[in-house]
């Protein structure tokens, strides 16, 4: 695999010639003084460009594009901040810009997947957050960007990002793992309680994730299983090319876990872009743009750093460390039972083919110091990976679901602090009498 990424850069040269031709055939089929451009033929031909082009350029990273909310029927402006930066990630605040006396509302952390695709994956989760609360997602750095200099990134690094960013946050937050983040997030707490850090969050919601693969594995989880780490050791990991930044860093490219995602479903990728070839000639613009929204996203892919990567499949996928409570975090056990302050709720699609049913579930049986009343599981029937946090149901029937959780926590938690401040008011009443 050393000279893959190679290959795949020399190729996106040689067909730059063609591309070009075919924008600038493209923009003579779409140019409203050419008559044909009304024609049959004419959509036909600017169709045939459009695919062309989106199937063989590299698609950016994608921005949240998340200006405004609307909090109690009032439009309100929302600026990105970035709070906390170190070389592989930013954490980003949506600071909204609430005029007056703000209300109390959760703070919510959510942990992106880093697992190919930007944070801007969530950004539908990010916007029907938004409204009730104080939001902040980690922006991933896409590794081919980040010099040798800046060191190693793995699975232990990962989990000292989350914990100083919940250090960084403070013990009122409430944590959101996403898919991949899930074994992470949850190694990370457990090594703050183990610790006895007040930093420790108010409560997890893990999504979609692969706490414990052995549950109704799926496909991905048996591939892993029957090749083993060093087989995509061996076929996945490469260096990254001149010119970018990281350079000669060893990573797994972001374009081979596409292809193997589409390779998933490409008859269902397939139809998706037959489909918007058939609605460009026919002049339907608003399902064309359906389709370029999620496919811009989809296809926006990032490198991983191969310790990072290689690590994760061997702790998670090959070994099953955590739910074997054999995973450790450097030096130090991961002991799941530690976790006695923080609230867990889990959510699961019923139709995920990602992370199979149960397998985030199994989370309760493994965190046996968490209280019952402080514990909640959710599955959504009907939808499959990708609904569990984004889509129309995620919005109508898992969102609310969770912001109650949050909301009810925090009511709890500031009732409590009430009824301590009376005790001490009244044992200072008596020593003062």
């Amino acid at each position: 695999m050393s000279f893959a990424y190679h290959a795949y850069e020399a190729v996106h040269m040689m067909v730059s010639p063609a591309r070009t031709m075919s924008d600038a055939l493209h923009l003579t089929f779409k140019n409203p003084a050419n008559p044909f451009t009304y024609t049959p033929l004419g959509r036909t031909v600017a169709a045939s460009c459009e695919l062309f082009e989106r199937t063989t350029r590299r698609y950016g990273k994608p921005g949240f594009d998340l200006p405004q909310t609307t909090i109690n029927g009032v439009k309100v402006d929302v600026e990105e901040r970035v709070v906390w930066e170190r070389p592989f990630c930013r954490l980003i605040n949506f600071d909204r810009k609430i005029e007056g006396r703000r209300k109390p509302q959760p703070k919510v952390l959510m942990v992106a997947p880093m697992s190919g695709h930007y944070a801007t994956l969530l950004r539908g989760t990010v916007e029907a957050f938004l409204p009730g609360h104080d939001v902040y997602i980690t922006d991933w750095v896409d590794a081919r960007l980040v010099p040798l200099a800046a060191g190693r990134f793995d699975l232990d690094d990962y989990i000292d990002y989350v914990i100083a960013m919940l250090q960084k946050l403070g013990p009122e937050t409430h944590v959101m793992a996403v898919c991949q983040p899930s074994v992470p997030v949850l190694a990370a707490i457990a090594r703050m309680e183990a610790e006895n850090d007040p930093a420790a969050p108010r409560s997890m919601t893990l999504m979609g994730g692969p706490i414990d693969t052995r549950r109704s594995p799926t496909q991905v989880n048996q591939v892993a299983m029957e090749r083993g780490t060093e087989w995509f050791r061996r076929n996945c990991i490469t260096k990254v090319p001149f010119p970018h930044a990281g350079m000669m860093r060893d990573v797994y490219p972001g374009f081979l876990q596409l292809s193997g995602f589409m390779a998933m479903n490409l008859d269902r990728h397939v139809n998706a872009h037959y489909d918007m070839f058939k609605h460009l000639i026919k002049g339907d613009g608003d399902s064309a743009e359906k389709h370029r929204e999620f496919y811009d996203e989809y296809m926006a892919v990032m490198d991983l750093t191969a310790e990072y990567y290689l690590q994760t499949v061997e702790t998670v996928f090959v070994e099953h460390a955590l739910p074997k409570g054999q995973m450790m975090h450097r030096d130090k056990p991961v002991d799941l039972t530690a976790i006695r302050r923080v609230a867990l709720m889990t959510v699961e699609g019923e139709k995920d083919d990602i992370s199979g049913v149960g397998q985030t579930q199994a989370a309760h049986d493994l965190c046996t110091g968490i209280p019952q009343d402080k514990r909640v599981h959710y599955l959504q029937m009907g939808v499959g990976h990708y609904g569990v946090f984004n889509g129309s149901r995620f919005r109508s029937e898992i969102a609310p679901r969770i912001s109650d959780f949050m909301v009810s926590l925090d009511m709890e938690a500031a009732k409590t602090r009430r009824d301590a401040s009376a005790t001490e008011a009244r044992k200072g009443l008596r020593i003062a009498s």
